[in-house]
């Protein structure tokens, strides 16, 4: 007779040092395999266009993963999607990646093949970058979102789906401070301006964009994760989180840096570089870990915001208290 075993999924702390762990277990040995490449080797490149519209096809690899699973597996699975507090997600995020190219692509990043485009050029301060990199942020949000919540729902939906619009009432407000998140931010930011001064090959400048991931990754953190913990699927999160930096770094490993579809402005990187990978910054591989994060934690709010059916400012920052003023005593009538 076959015994059927009963597990306890762990709670939310638990949750989240095994999604540590879990990545600790990839980035140290492969750091160290990495690093043992002395002498990397260089790729020759003979024609002056060696990937005719490389980066508009590539494209593709958040584009058909959307499509999969909005079209295919979700009306399949019969999910019901939160649609509000989806729309939410991406329309907060979405513009932080498009601010990211506006305001900061020319400080940042660097576009030297432009045979690899469109050659379609959207705004930016200072200098027009290409329109894909707009539809690179924008379909790449909502694939991270719809991996995340196709994941959450059906093929890796937690054995007590929590009853939001219950829990919601039970939370005074979803803005709760975490002093953890402030910390480690600013002793990552401390620690790669360090590195950069001390250690890299590419001392000028500042790590501006290393600092940048940090804030996007730990200020929603700072202000949220205390309420979102108990209800991000973190075995959710971390395979989304897995296939997201493989896509990445498949992307910008083996294509985009060695063709040159976009590279980056070594003073304003932290300076510690993958020399096996053409060279590319750690920065690229940080970039989808805070996406990820950031994605998984603001979504969870919105759900709680939208089961709470109360208006944003009360259900972030609490119903205000209203003071009764004290009946003043009859005063005594003087004889």
């Amino acid at each position: 007779m076959q015994k059927t075993v009963s597990r306890r999924a762990p709670d939310s702390r638990t949750s989240v040092w095994i999604v540590i762990a879990m990545l600790a277990m990839i980035i140290f040995p492969a750091a160290l395999s990495l690093n043992s490449v002395r002498s990397p080797g260089t790729l020759q490149i003979t024609e002056a266009n060696p990937t005719p519209y490389g980066y508009t096809w590539s494209l593709l690899l958040f584009i058909v993963p959307i499509l999969l699973i909005a079209i295919v597996f979700l009306p399949r699975a019969e999910v019901k999607i939160p649609r509000r507090a989806f729309w939410w997600t991406i329309g907060l995020l979405v513009p932080i990646g498009f601010a990211t190219d506006f305001f900061f692509a020319s400080r940042f990043f660097l576009f030297e093949n432009p045979g690899a485009t469109l050659q379609i050029y959207a705004p930016a301060l200072h200098k027009p970058v290409p329109v894909e990199e707009y539809i690179f942020y924008l379909t790449g949000f909502i694939a991270v979102l719809l991996i995340y919540l196709w994941l959450d729902e059906y093929w890796l939906a937690k054995y007590e789906e929590p009853d939001y619009r219950g829990e919601s009432k039970n939370i005074p407000r979803l803005l709760k401070f975490h002093p953890l998140s402030v910390v480690l931010a600013i002793v990552l930011i401390v620690a790669s301006v360090i590195y950069k001064k001390q250690f890299s090959s590419d001392p000028e400048g500042f790590p501006e964009y290393f600092t940048f991931l940090v804030l996007v990754g730990f200020v929603p953190s700072a202000a949220f994760f205390p309420v979102a913990k108990r209800f991000v699927n973190w075995r959710a999160f971390s395979l989304t989180l897995f296939f997201v930096l493989l896509l990445s770094l498949l992307w910008e490993a083996t294509l985009a840096v060695p063709y040159k579809w976009w590279g980056y402005q070594p003073n304003q990187m932290v300076g510690l570089k993958i020399g096996a990978w053409s060279g590319l910054p750690i920065e690229a591989v940080c970039v989808w870990i805070a996406v990820s994060y950031t994605t998984a934690i603001v979504f969870e709010i919105a759900k709680l915001w939208q089961a709470s059916g109360r208006p944003a400012r009360q259900a972030f920052l609490g119903a205000p208290i209203h003071h009764k003023r004290r009946a003043r005593p009859p005063e005594k009538s003087k004889l």
